[in-house]
């Protein structure tokens, strides 16, 4: 075995030519922001930060089921007090966020009223806060549903702890508030971290009823216009997706259209489903593993592989 001789390093000469490399990304940072038509004032960030953000999402998990999700240190005679001290501090944290947002949302308008801006960011954030008591209702129909619908569950603690479905689903309700409330790079800021995490992937603009199980989950998409009503069971690597959307007279796809599917209360969907378009699943129908749909399904109806198989066929 020949071994290699290794030069030595002049004492002198740099192991790496950072000064050019330096000087190289600046200019394609420069670049980018000439083309993208960001701030060049100095001083400041222009984009919320997802480092921040998840500070943020960690902390409201916290205050909405402080025993379980916040500090191991936590005693119930402290609860109030923990609650109210983490919840100041991670409403500042978000208004700091909220402002970045909304000022980089007026880049390419003129009208940037600094006042504006900071009334709407405090009146975001407040609507935001008061929500809380409702989103934790929802979750606790959540945790209630996923319980109920499996039987390897031992408890809802166990659910609430240890079930990916949950963790999207908590994002997902504080996600589709800041949505509803018109920050929405923070909301998708806030999904695409339990989409890092569990493999389930819901757009912030989605309208979910009380009551979602998502078993196992990794896989699951749910668009943007999708609409969920109450007590839907949904299996992993299910897709709620759109099938086409309308372009402009230059080719970009028109933003904001109703393209996902309806799925009314008590329907369950099973692995591998794939329903595509504005297309309604009826209440309480079945639609089986691996099923591809892009038509309305019938209140009760049961939509098998077979089945599908033979629709397409006969027409």
């Amino acid at each position: 075995m020949s071994v290699v001789a290794l030069r030595p390093v002049e004492a002198s000469a740099p192991l790496f030519d950072l000064k050019q490399v330096v000087a190289e990304l600046a200019a394609e940072r420069q670049r980018w922001r000439e083309a993208q038509k960001r701030s060049t004032e100095p001083g400041g960030r222009e984009l919320p930060s997802r480092d921040a953000l998840a500070q943020i999402i960690d902390g409201l998990r916290g205050v909405l089921f402080p025993m379980r999700l916040g500090p191991a240190d936590l005693r119930q005679e402290s609860e109030d007090f923990y609650v109210g001290h983490t919840l100041d501090s991670v409403l500042h944290a978000l208004l700091v966020q909220v402002r970045l947002e909304l000022r980089y949302a007026q880049r390419l308008s003129e009208q940037t009223d600094a006042q504006v801006i900071e009334a709407r960011a405090v009146a975001i954030v407040r609507d935001f806060s008061r929500a809380l008591p409702q989103i934790r209702a929802l979750l606790d129909s959540d945790v209630v549903a996923a319980f109920e619908g499996d039987p390897a569950a031992q408890g809802v603690d166990e659910v609430l702890l240890c079930y990916p479905g949950i963790l999207a689903m908590i994002h997902h309700r504080l996600a589709h508030q800041l949505y509803t409330l018109g920050v929405p790079l923070l909301a998708r800021m806030v999904a695409e971290l339990a989409h890092g995490q569990t493999g389930i992937d819901i757009h912030p603009g989605a309208t979910i009823g009380a009551g979602l199980f998502i078993d196992h989950g990794t896989g699951v998409v749910i668009g943007e216009t999708a609409v969920i009503g109450q007590r839907v069971r949904i299996y992993q690597a299910v897709t709620l997706g759109a099938k086409s959307f309308p372009t402009d007279t230059d080719g970009h796809p028109l933003k904001g259209l109703p393209r996902h599917p309806i799925v009314e209360d008590d329907v369950v969907i099973y692995a591998g489903a794939t329903v595509l378009g504005r297309v309604t699943l009826g209440r309480g129908a079945s639609i089986g593993g691996n099923v591809w749909v892009t038509h309305n399904v019938p209140a009760g109806a049961q939509i098998t592989q077979a089945r599908s198989q033979h629709e397409a066929v006969g027409g």
